[in-house]
């Protein structure tokens, strides 16, 4: 293995000697292996941040054309036609510095809320490894047009006879060779290869030692199948085009997961007004009893009455025990999603600090929303990048139809001695070896290349009628979500009207009772009517809320309306309508 060693080293020496001390013929040697040696270029490869969080100053290539709202309310608004919403800058209120402390309750506001689950959420953490892990299939790709090291040493014992003047005698012949060289396939389609080597014979019956000397370029350049960057690069672009994917996967997750935060905080929200309703009505249904029970003492309510304000004070605390149960559960789902990162956390209370008061947002025409949906859907960015990935495939399939007819040229020089040195000195004359041909392939019916290229085409045409399938669906999502919006806003008006009636009915309605003109059952039916009136307010409120939360995601402006930034945000552009 030393004797080996030695002699590689030797012959690299010597190569560079020789190259070296004939600068004029070895420029083309010396300026292969200068790129051979370099580092690949990344061919069509874009590093993008992914960074998941609050918004810092929106810079001038991210900033809306224009911002439609007016005043406090100019992050929720809608875009006008033909322009993208506003991103807000961040909101003070979203610092978490306490929103967390180390014991009593956690306080938090909605936009804390969603930072510490953008932080800390298990579910999302999950999501944010797909880039990096599709970004390793991009370094393979990459890898292609890596440079190789090539290297190899061979020893040969040939024994032979040989027939002198009075017997013949069996001898003994070893051969050694040892080569180095390098590899490298470029993008164009052409193989470049820089190799040198070194085969020493040994005779046995003379103990003489021959060697040859050579070093030689050759170069490889594909005519048809796999001529051109389009086809050597379509699958790095391929990789690139499914982190992109990745991407806007993760956007889409992102803000469902921002929508299901603020859904379960307002659930929460409305579990908490429930307990303090239900509080409060069995408050009232105690004292009804109590002016029951006292009026019965008096002689001026008979016995009877009695039973009926004692099964409303009943009923009121079951509805309490059923109020503080959905409160523990709408608890659970909050902190799941939120997982302030703490070990105690599952048995501490949430205290709220957004109140529940309907949005202020002005609601724009729906065309408007349906062509901003139609630019910001992850999910419809995503499909339209499956289409691109099937115009880079068309181009690899259609690639195989053709022919194999590869040009090639060898270039080299060899010195032949009966020292390791000599060999070397002889390589200095004017002549080279050179070598120039084609080779050629032809399938005569390829079955298989043209097999993949119709269904390359086929699957191009099904990318291309899922986006326009999926854009109707969008369409149909957000013009739903507009009119449940519209629906939840004329709810909030129509409860707050009932509830004022409820409480105008219960307060005559215990006029009456005092003065001995109503009973006890109807006191109790008019407190049932204005505790569904005050429960049905509070939840038409919050269900306006959640409804401007699930009308934004379905438009996919959610993320930049509450100041968060997110890879994916870029709309992808749809593939001219002609097959390649």
């Amino acid at each position: 293995m030393f004797v080996a060693w030695r002699l590689a080293h030797r012959v690299v020496l010597a190569s560079v000697g020789a190259m070296l001390s004939r600068r004029s013929e070895s420029m083309v040697l010396a300026g292969a292996v200068a790129f051979l040696a370099a580092s690949c270029v990344r061919y069509g490869l874009v590093r993008t941040d992914e960074y998941i969080g609050p918004a810092g100053p929106p810079t001038p290539a991210a900033e809306a054309p224009a911002k439609t709202a007016k005043g406090p309310s100019a992050p929720g608004a809608a875009a006008r036609p033909g322009e993208e919403p506003a991103a807000p800058s961040q909101p003070a209120a979203m610092s978490l510095a306490d929103a967390v402390p180390p014991e009593g309750p956690i306080s938090l506001a909605v936009t804390q809320a969603v930072l510490l689950a953008l932080q800390n959420n298990q579910a999302l953490a999950v999501e944010r490894t797909s880039p990096a892990i599709f970004r390793t299939f991009v370094e393979q790709q990459r890898a292609v047009f890596d440079p190789v090291l090539t290297g190899a040493l061979q020893r040969d014992r040939v024994r032979a006879k040989t027939q002198g003047p009075a017997h013949i005698a069996p001898t003994l012949g070893q051969a050694d060779s040892i080569e180095v060289g390098a590899t490298r396939f470029l993008p164009t389609g052409t193989q470049v290869d820089l190799a040198a080597s070194t085969d020493i014979t040994h005779s046995g019956a003379a103990t003489r030692e021959f060697f040859a000397t050579r070093y030689g370029l050759t170069v490889t350049q594909a005519l048809l199948r796999g001529y051109g960057t389009d086809v050597n690069l379509a699958s790095l672009r391929q990789a690139r085009v499914d982190v992109l994917a990745s991407q806007y996967e993760l956007r889409g997750f992102a803000e469902a997961l921002v929508a299901q935060v603020e859904q379960a905080y307002w659930d929460y929200v409305l579990a908490q007004r429930n307990i303090e309703i239900f509080t409060q009505s069995l408050g009232l249904a105690e004292q009804q009893l109590r002016e029951t029970e006292e009026r019965i003492r008096v002689g001026k309510l008979a016995e009877v009455e009695r039973a009926a304000a004692e099964a409303e004070v009943a009923l009121r605390r079951e509805d309490l025990i059923n109020a503080n149960s959905a409160l523990d559960t709408a608890k659970l789902v909050l902190l799941r999603l939120v997982n302030p990162a703490k070990a105690d956390f599952w048995g501490r209370d949430v205290a709220i600090l957004t109140p529940p008061v309907a949005a202020p947002e002005k609601l724009e025409d729906v065309q408007s929303h349906v062509r901003v949906a139609e630019r910001l859907r992850p999910d419809l960015n995503q499909a339209r990048l499956q289409v691109q990935r099937g115009d880079l495939e068309i181009v690899k399939t259609k690639n195989g139809l053709l022919p194999r007819l590869d040009l090639f040229l060898a270039l080299g020089k060899t010195g032949y001695s009966n020292s390791f040195d000599g060999s070397y000195s002889h390589m200095h004359g004017a002549g080279y070896d050179v070598l120039v041909g084609v080779t050629v392939e032809y399938p005569p019916l390829n079955r298989d290349a043209r097999a993949a290229n119709q269904r390359a085409h086929l699957t191009r045409r099904q990318a291309a009628e899922a986006v326009a399938n999926l854009a109707q669906l969008v369409e149909v999502d957000v013009r739903g979500a507009h009119i449940e919006v519209r629906r939840s806003e004329e709810q909030v008006a129509a409860t707050a009207a009932t509830r004022k009636a409820q409480e105008e009915k219960l307060r005559a309605e215990t006029e009456k009772f005092r003065v001995g003109k109503s009973t006890t059952l109807l006191v109790a039916q008019a407190q049932r009517d204005l505790l569904a009136s005050q429960i049905s307010e509070v939840e038409a409120v919050v269900a306006n809320l959640k409804a401007w939360v699930d009308f934004y995601r379905l438009e996919g402006s959610l993320l930049e309306r509450r100041g968060v930034q997110c890879p994916g945000r870029e709309p992808v552009e749809l593939p001219p309508p002609g097959l390649p």
